[in-house]
């Protein structure tokens, strides 16, 4: 059939596969001419003889195996003209099927034609991974860091100066020593009443002279009493000890600055963390979408961290089955023109697998011709012994008469 699937079976060592490597041979060139173009034990030399549905008649035949390549005008042509629109891979599956991983990425890449701007993707994301992996390896140390740091809750904001404690003990011996003035003077004033009492006492005579004075001592004394019943004398232990401790309170001070600006440093470097991990989301999405946005070649297909998957799982995990429809879907696309594929060994499929793939083949307008192991009635073709169930061998060829001296 010109589409849809052409299955060659038979039992093994029978020339199935040497039908494949003989279309292979006629199509591909000598580079797939098989090292024994002669089956074993054949009486007649190869022949290769294909018809095409661009009209082209294919053959090669004789000792040399010559190509002759006939148009449908009639005129000769060569392995130029086959090249032109026969896919090599069409001719060669197990060459795409062995290839590593990337390179059937990049196949496809190439098909769909965006392997540029998905690999200026990748690249970028992975940039921007290696950035946001050092940047968060940072902040993890920074934060052990910052839990390791010593934290003093009961010690000032800022490091405390010994001159300015001293010059606040000056100030508050300068206010007690006022104060102590002020107790002399009451003292004094004290002992002044006692003698101006004594002196009346002694001078009735001087009373009306001292009496004034008297009066005036009693309410400069009422005066002084009051102020210094409210003065009270400041401590200095508490600036005394902060002097003492001064180091010790500084060491505590600067040990908070120091785990406050690491947290701080911390809270940065998560912050950039964060964007890089945004940055790294928008570029995966953009990488998403451009492969959605892609004509693929087969439903399903799509490339993720530079290797090809179908239906989200990778060459590794596919079914056989899975790995020979996408193969042949990717060469299909390599060149539209070229309508066939060939595949060998295609037992790997089921009945139900095989008619599922023969469909799909007909709907995409492809032809698989391919071998497989039985003869069963999934068998299009069944080959015995080198040639097609129920043909006949060929008549081996006369023997070429020999001459002898002497006779006619």
């Amino acid at each position: 059939t010109e589409t849809g699937l052409t299955v060659i079976g038979g039992n093994n060592g029978q020339g199935k596969t040497s039908v494949l490597d003989a279309i292979a041979w006629a199509l591909g060139g000598d580079k797939l001419r098989p090292s024994d173009a002669q089956r074993r034990e054949s009486v007649i030399p190869p022949r290769i003889h294909i018809e095409l549905s661009n009209g082209l008649i294919v053959e090669r035949k004789g000792k040399s195996s010559a190509l002759h390549v006939i148009d449908p005008t009639g005129q000769k042509a060569g392995q130029r003209l086959l090249d032109s629109f026969i896919e090599k891979l069409a001719l060669n599956l197990p060459k795409f099927m062995q290839a590593s991983n990337k390179e059937k990425a990049d196949t496809l890449l190439k098909i769909i034609g965006i392997g540029d701007e998905l690999a200026g993707l990748e690249r970028q994301e992975q940039s921007l991974y290696n950035q946001r992996l050092e940047i968060g390896r940072i902040a993890d140390r920074k934060r052990k860091h910052v839990e390791e740091m010593e934290y003093y809750p009961d010690a000032p904001d800022e490091p405390v100066s010994a001159a300015d404690l001293i010059r606040r003990q000056q100030d508050i011996l300068a206010r007690n020593g006022e104060n102590q003035r002020k107790r002399d003077q009451l003292a004094t004033m004290l002992k002044d009443k006692s003698r101006v009492e004594e002196k009346i006492a002694e001078l009735q005579a001087q009373l009306a002279q001292y009496t004034g004075q008297a009066e005036t001592l009693a309410a400069d004394l009422e005066t002084a009493q009051k102020t210094v019943a409210e003065l009270q004398d400041e401590g200095t232990a508490e600036l005394e000890a902060s002097i003492a401790n001064i180091d010790a309170i500084n060491v505590k001070v600067r040990a908070n600055a120091d785990k406050v600006r690491a947290q701080q440093e911390a809270d940065e470097l998560s912050g950039q963390y964060n964007d890089l991990s945004a940055q790294i989301d928008g570029v995966r999405k953009a990488r998403l979408n451009l492969l959605e946005k892609a004509q693929m070649p087969l439903a399903g297909l799509s490339v993720n961290d530079g290797e090809l998957t179908y239906q989200g799982q990778k060459w590794d995990c596919m079914s056989g089955a899975e790995q020979l429809k996408v193969s042949t879907a990717i060469i299909r696309c390599l060149n539209p023109e070229c309508g066939f594929v060939l595949m060998d060994k295609l037992e790997q499929m089921d009945r139900h697998t095989l008619a599922a793939f023969g469909d799909w083949l007909e709907q995409e307008g492809l032809q698989v011709i391919a071998t497989r192991v039985g003869t069963d009635d999934t068998c299009s073709i069944i080959i015995e012994d080198g040639y097609v169930q129920g043909q006949a061998a060929p008549a081996a060829p006369a023997p070429a008469k020999q001459w002898q001296v002497g006779t006619f």
